[in-house]
């Protein structure tokens, strides 16, 4: 028994058919374990953001972006031509609004749709992450055929999970508005992985060509969906010395035979970020976004990009206390410490990594990485009133979580080749998956934060981020609920911050005006005026408080002011037209009125102010044709009806002012003068019998409105 048993031991191993069947099976396996990390990566993502489907919209664009803007709605040729010709609030981005298009044909301006959208397109990024982290590790820690893949995916799984599951993700993800940066980061990631697979092909043939053309067309649309991947010609450099490893490193590396074909491949990037480059700073100064370098001098915008490279470095290590917004002081002072603070890390950082540059090269490159995509956003050409902003870290922070999945690799490798023992292995798997826990517990929480207007912004005070700007935000959101005494509250405090926000002023006037505390509200109508001369708003608005007061002239005064700077206010022209119509300006109130009909025609109570003054006028025959033109907008329009057979009992056509009197009391039972001009016309016409039945209904419609009150009492 034991010579066979030793028999079929010894024909087992020399079994070809058996070597390949169990060769094949072990790689079946394999790839199934392995193919299921990037299918948890995004299980996760989706697991950590799912409370952002059950949010709202918030007053921090979205409802300029998405409710009160019409333009991107649908796909059809009037759209698309909008998308892609527009700089709306500041951004060429036609992509992301083909997307907010795409949202509105399925769902209208339901907020679950286009977060819905947002959270897929970051699920996404997270799987591409993945890919391209697994790239990178092989390329930078070399061959993985010691121990197999497991641990280069297994590690990788870690670096996506690190970028995606971060509370500074937020901001992208659960902020509506902010599509573009999980959109443009989509097309970023495509870019650099067909260009991490070109850069793979050993030889310069069309298989190169047809990866790098993919890539370039990559590129285009990321650059479509926003303008912050303008900087992956750098970024290509980057990964070309580190870790591909296809320029520097001695003599002819840089500038050789070799080198220049790596260079040449940059071009039509290069050409494409310049583009795009000059169209964003257009789409900027067209908004009036960018501030002028005479209010932050250059040793402030130093001390605010060392601030920025401090801050985000320092929040992927300790996300705690994040806000939707850190605002840039009216007056900052680079000499405070948390920028000298900032350039003090700042500078040890990049001193100790160069100096390490070869016994690590990754570190450098990593640091230079994240130095240059963040340039733009670091104040060398402010935008905006924030000093630092979460959603900056979406493609910046890539590379602190690619060190982590290197830093998880080694372990792993350490392990497999017997250098840690098993109790201290432990340690780095289970405090990966600690950190992952953590991080989505965190974001899950941070998503909550934006379920409305005022819970993102009670939560910026919670967390001690009082600001003009942030007041004003949670005063708005509560006006917008009715809650006037709070917002006027936090409308003070945001002026206390800053007094020269004319909006401040304009939308605390607003406030005061509905508690009826009208002095005070003209007193800030006039502060906003004040600093902002073309504020027709605030003009218009306090022309009808001026009004309400008695003071007519003023507020004719601001009426004009109003439809002066803004034309096409049509409410401006019919208010100030009928104040100079009660003031006898006849001709200057049609002007107005004639106006308001142009920029809206369907306007009834319009052509029966015009009907009026025209009848005042003598002007008859043109009065009918405005009552007319009223009854035609709205047929049960009653003081239509009775002003026009009035016009007529003038002219002696009494049937038909009968006839229109009749339709007037018809339409509205209790409408006295419908009444009364009924029964003079029926008296005229010798029905006096009726004539007394409508004086008669007329005398009891007055008479029980004069015995209401105490009936009620």
């Amino acid at each position: 028994m034991k010579p066979q048993s030793r028999k079929k031991k010894s024909q087992a191993p020399n079994n070809p058919k058996a070597k390949q069947v169990a060769k094949a099976t072990a790689e079946s396996i394999s790839w199934r374990v392995d193919s299921l990390i990037p299918f948890f990566v995004v299980l996760l993502t989706l697991a950590a953001f799912l409370p952002a489907l059950w949010n709202g919209l918030v007053d921090w664009d979205d409802y300029k972006t998405l409710v009160e803007n019409q333009n991107y709605r649908g796909l059809g040729w009037a759209q698309l031509q909008w998308m892609f010709s527009t700089f709306y609030m500041g951004h060429y981005q036609p992509l992301s609004w083909a997307t907010f298009g795409l949202d509105y044909l399925l769902g209208g301006v339901e907020p679950f749709g286009y977060h819905l959208t947002n959270l897929l397109l970051h699920a996404a990024n997270a799987a591409l992450f993945y890919f391209v982290t697994l790239h990178l590790l092989s390329s930078g820690l070399g061959s993985t055929a010691a121990f197999g893949e497991g641990p280069l995916r297994v590690a990788a799984g870690f670096g996506a999970l690190l970028f995606a599951v971060h509370p500074l993700r937020v901001e992208s993800v659960a902020w509506a508005t902010e599509r573009r940066d999980v959109l443009s980061g989509l097309f970023f990631l495509l870019t650099i992985l067909f260009y991490l697979r070109a850069a793979a092909v050993s030889q310069d043939n069309g298989a190169r060509r047809r990866w790098l053309s993919v890539a370039v067309v990559l590129y285009v649309l990321s650059l479509l969906s926003k303008a912050s991947g303008i900087v992956l010609p750098v970024v290509l450099l980057i990964l070309d010395v580190y870790p591909l490893k296809r320029l520097g490193g001695g003599p002819g590396k840089w500038f050789g035979p070799a080198a220049r074909r790596i260079w040449l491949e940059k071009v039509p990037f290069t050409f494409l970020a310049v583009a795009f480059g000059i169209i964003a700073l257009f789409a900027q100064e067209g908004a009036g976004a960018l501030k002028a370098v005479e209010r932050y001098d250059v040793f402030s915008r130093i001390a605010q990009a060392l601030y920025g490279l401090a801050f985000y470095l320092w929040k992927s290590v300790l996300p705690l206390g994040l806000s939707p917004l850190y605002e840039l002081p009216v007056k900052l002072n680079p000499l405070a410490w948390p920028f000298l603070l900032s350039g003090f890390v700042v500078l040890a950082i990049s001193v100790s990594l160069y100096l390490s540059r070869r016994a690590w090269p990754a570190g450098i490159a990593v640091w230079v990485y994240y130095a240059f995509v963040l340039f733009r956003v670091l104040g060398t050409a402010q935008s905006g009133p924030q000093l630092a902003a979460d959603r900056y870290s979406y493609l910046s922070c890539l590379g602190w979580a690619l060190l982590g999945a290197a830093a998880l690799r080694c372990a792993l490798d350490a392990r497999l080749s017997g250098n840690i023992e098993g109790r201290r292995f432990l340690l780095a798997p289970v405090l990966a998956a600690a950190v992952v826990l953590v991080l989505g517990v965190l974001t899950w929480k941070q998503t909550l934060v934006w379920r409305d207007s005022e819970s993102l912004w009670r939560h910026a005070l919670a967390v001690g981020r009082e600001s003009s700007t942030v007041h004003y935000n949670l005063a708005y959101a509560l006006q917008k609920r009715g809650q006037f005494s709070e917002a006027i509250e936090h409308y003070r405090k945001s002026l206390q911050f800053n007094p020269l926000v004319a909006d401040a002023h304009y939308y605390l006037a607003d406030a005061l005006a509905m508690q009826g505390s009208f002095g005070e509200a003209m007193e800030h109508y006039g502060q906003a005026i004040k600093i902002n001369p073309e504020f027709w708003g605030a003009h218009y608005n306090l022309a009808i408080v001026l009004e309400r007061q008695g003071r007519v002239g003023e507020a004719i005064g601001h009426y004009r002011q109003a439809v002066q700077i803004n034309p096409a206010d049509v409410d401006g022209h019919n208010n100030l037209a009928m104040v100079l119509s009660r003031q006898g300006e006849f001709n200057e109130a049609t002007e107005h009125f004639r106006r308001s009909l142009k920029l809206a025609p369907a306007q009834s109570e319009v052509y029966l102010s015009l009907g009026n003054i025209m009848a005042r006028q003598g002007n008859l025959d043109e009065a009918v044709q405005h009552y007319n033109e009223a009854i035609k907008i709205k047929p049960n329009f009653a003081e239509a009806h009775n002003n026009l057979g009035r016009a007529f009992a003038a002219r002696g056509r009494l049937d038909e002012a009968v006839k229109e009197f009749r339709e007037a009391a018809r339409i509205q039972p209790n409408f006295v003068a419908a009444h009364e001009a009924l029964a003079r016309a029926l008296a005229q016409q010798g029905k006096n019998e009726e004539a007394m039945r409508h004086y008669q209904e007329a005398l009891r419609i007055l008479k029980s409105r004069r015995q209401a009150p105490n009936s009620s009492g």
